[in-house]
């Protein structure tokens, strides 16, 4: 037998107990806007060309530009669309640039948890480590939101054996570091279950513009494909769709562009779908009956 998480089993898509998200829609759909903060002159970081030796001022300063100008952009395409997003925030974010926040708050938008910063991994930590890094990063979050966040993307998709452990222990109810399935299902934990919700490796800019090389226009493309077909493959089985972005890449204004166009096409059909945030679908599925979600 090949090593196994031992987090869930394997239950195929095609036969699973049917049910529908509010409105008797079958496709919940959320925007997943990753603000980060990152280091300067140390620590991990996405890149536009290959870095040289430290401080790496040119992908710093990339990157900074999302929290300075894209973000501010794509804020304002999602307020002339009218369309809701869950914020994944570097709890640092609150202390570099406070009124980027702000500006989310006042649209009454998720805040789910990620992290300190994204110059660091938290799967590579001790347990105690992890632990102090999941409650630093939470306190953070309820001390400016006035709520703890529900949800958890850890930085750079980073767990250790234990994450969804300490998740649970730490009051999260859902966790969107697994890309295995169209629909929410649960992970066991050592003390209970934590609902592993969508998050999507495909629909996501950095796979995408970073690692693939694919530009706005064919991104824009994926998002739209991806959304009409499984639209179709809602009839059968309520699915989620999810779009991952950040502000440092389809924040550019050559990207925002195609963006744009994408999410013109995904508003129009807001009749069609359950258009809302990662932590309502999640609050919805919490809400069936045992053994309905998987």
């Amino acid at each position: 037998m090949l090593p196994t998480h031992g987090r869930y089993e394997y239950v195929p898509i095609i036969g699973r107990p049917n049910y529908c998200w509010p409105g008797e829609k079958r496709l919940a759909v959320y925007i997943a806007l990753n603000l980060e903060h990152f280091a300067f002159g140390e620590g991990l970081g996405a890149e536009l060309a290959p870095g040289g030796p430290q401080p790496d001022v040119l992908n710093y300063a990339w990157r900074d530009y999302g929290n300075r100008v894209g973000a501010w952009r794509m804020l304002e395409l999602f307020e002339e669309l009218k369309l809701p997003v869950s914020v994944l925030v570097n709890s640092e974010i609150y202390g570099y640039c406070p009124q980027l926040m702000d500006a989310f708050r006042a649209r009454g938008d998720e805040v789910v948890g990620h992290g300190r910063t994204n110059a660091e991994r938290q799967g590579v930590l001790d347990e105690a480590a992890e632990r102090a890094l999941i409650a630093e990063a939470t306190t953070i979050i309820e001390r400016h939101e006035g709520r703890r966040p529900q949800g958890w993307l850890g930085p750079w998709i980073s767990e250790s054996r234990l994450t969804p452990d300490l998740l649970q222990e730490a009051g999260y109810r859902y966790v969107l570091d697994w890309c295995a399935d169209d629909q929410p299902i649960w992970m066991k934990t050592r003390q209970g279950r934590i609902l592993a919700m969508p998050y999507p490796q495909e629909i996501n800019d950095i796979p995408a513009i970073v690692a693939r090389k694919v530009e706005g226009d064919v991104f824009a493309d994926m998002i739209v494909d991806a959304f009409e077909e499984m639209l179709r493959q809602s009839e059968n089985q309520p699915l989620v769709f999810g779009i991952a972005l950040h502000a440092y890449i389809v924040g550019q204004p050559h990207r925002l562009r195609h963006l744009r166009r994408a999410l013109s096409h995904i508003a129009s059909r807001r009749d069609d779908i359950w258009l809302t945030h990662a932590g309502a679908i999640a609050a919805h599925a919490l809400e069936q009956p045992e053994g309905v979600v998987p």
